[in-house]
């Protein structure tokens, strides 16, 4: 007689699990494809600034676990997601120097003093670009055209800036597409911007690229696409509001979408499970109020562009926001009103 063992075991059933370390690199896999066309198209000097970042935020994170007597982190891969989303949020010629320190505030202040990953408030890449706009406003604004010559056999005259030396910026520089429109109302074409082919931050580039690299962690089943979604349906639908009023003073709701670093934000920042609310209904009011927050600096705002204060102005409502949207505990009686 063949005796069978039945075991029995509580609730969840997990069949099969994700690691922390695996979605991590399902992320890295969905921006290299970012990386590479922002090296094809601002060449050799994009590709030092974000290898500067990401080299920070690992050796910060590992020092700091070592002088706290912590296992190192390092393994877990969020610090190279780290460095490589700050890299992608600077300019392509940023010096070096400022861009290994803008990697290593990202860590320190942005995920290690509040204990580490899965307890950071704000996203650790936009704290240290936060840090950098703040120290760096000149640097931190200046651009290159994309494909321009010789972008492979040299570098910016700034790359290489000395620390706490003035970095000589290229005769070669433009404005981005935001800051033309709203300086000066010059326009873009729209088929420029999906493709990437402008000037800007090296993560300003093909829109389409990171659309391709949200779905395939939404079809893996690693970002909830609740976050994009409702961030961009938002933006296109406000904008478009202002731009039927008046299309000669606000930009077309296309233009709004496709310009500045909406999508990458939209896609790998504001999606952080940490930083973002945990209920669906929740996920929805935060990507409205991002979104809302987006149109109101672009076009009121001082500044051009809007992304990166209204995702931590996103990050720091979220956990009032799952405070508020509490879903009901399954099987108990829904409190009726008075």
């Amino acid at each position: 007689m063949l005796n069978k063992t039945l075991n029995i075991n509580t609730s969840p059933h997990i069949t099969k699990g994700i690691s922390t370390d695996v979605i991590m690199q399902n992320v890295i896999w969905a921006m290299l494809p970012l990386v590479m066309f922002a090296t094809y198209a601002f060449g050799i000097s994009a590709l030092l600034v974000i290898l500067a970042t990401t080299a920070a935020a690992v050796l910060t994170e590992h020092f700091l676990c070592k002088i706290s007597k912590k296992d190192t982190t390092i393994k877990d891969w969020s610090a190279i997601i780290t460095g490589i989303l700050l890299g992608l949020t600077l300019p392509p010629a940023f010096p070096l120097w400022m861009a290994f320190l803008g990697g290593v505030i990202a860590i320190a202040l942005g995920k290690f003093v509040f204990g580490g990953l899965g307890y950071n408030v704000f996203n650790p890449a936009l704290v240290g670009r936060v840090f950098l706009q703040a120290s760096f406003p000149v640097a931190i604004t200046s651009w290159s055209p994309a494909l321009l010559a010789g972008r492979f056999t040299s570098v910016s005259s700034a790359t290489f800036t000395l620390p706490f030396m003035t970095p000589k910026i290229d005769a070669m520089s433009g404005a981005t597409p935001l800051a033309a429109f709203k300086f000066d109302k010059i326009a873009t074409d729209t088929q420029d911007l999906a493709l990437g082919i402008i000037s800007g931050s090296a993560g300003e580039t093909s829109a389409l690229i990171i659309i391709l690299g949200g779905l395939y962690l939404i079809y893996r089943n690693m970002m909830n696409w609740r976050v994009p979604v409702s961030i961009l349906t938002t933006v296109f639908v406000f904008s478009g509001i202002f731009y039927l009023l008046d299309k000669t003073t606000y930009p077309s709701p296309f233009f709004m979408l496709f310009s500045g670093g909406l999508m990458l934000g939209a896609v790998f920042m504001a999606s952080d499970m940490v930083g973002s609310p945990i209920t669906p209904k929740g996920i929805w009011i935060y990507g409205f109020a991002i979104g809302l927050l987006v149109v109101v600096i672009r076009i009121w705002g001082g500044q051009p562009e809007g992304v990166m204060y209204a995702i931590l102005l996103g990050n720091a409502l979220s956990p009032q926001i799952d405070k508020l949207i509490r879903p009901r505990v399954y099987g108990t009686i829904k409190k009726s009103k008075k």
